[in-house]
């Protein structure tokens, strides 16, 4: 499946992408997916913690491209609709390959809202 982010197909963002910094991260956050608010804040702290135990900043650039790329999906009403419904969908799903196809979904609208912030 291709998911296309574009003005004709009537999916426009609600706001511009938001630079890759926790503070626009958040801010963006707070207008597109406000119930996700305190999944924002535990990933951060998360994320600074392991970066301190491991003298690392791996896990604080994973914490900010996984959370870019749903903000992504969030930015674009019918996107996280599509997104919400087929992870909805593989919870309540009947079979496993049911559930498997809910779940493909998804990725696939996950995949794509990565590739257009890393194209960015």
């Amino acid at each position: 499946m291709s998911v296309q982010h574009s003005e004709s197909a009537g999916d426009r963002p609600l706001i511009p992408r938001p630079e890759r910094t926790p503070g626009a991260l958040r801010a963006a956050c707070t207008v597109v997916a406000p119930g996700l608010l305190a999944a924002y804040d535990q990933a951060k702290d998360q994320a600074l913690a392991e970066a301190v135990e491991h003298g690392s900043l791996k896990p604080v650039h994973a914490y900010l491209s996984h959370w870019a790329t749903l903000l992504e999906i969030e930015r674009h009403p019918a996107t996280a609709c599509e997104y919400h419904r087929a992870e909805y969908l593989a919870r309540i799903a009947g079979t496993a390959d049911e559930a498997r196809e809910h779940l493909r979904t998804a990725g696939s609208l996950y995949r794509a809202a990565a590739e257009a912030v890393r194209a960015e």
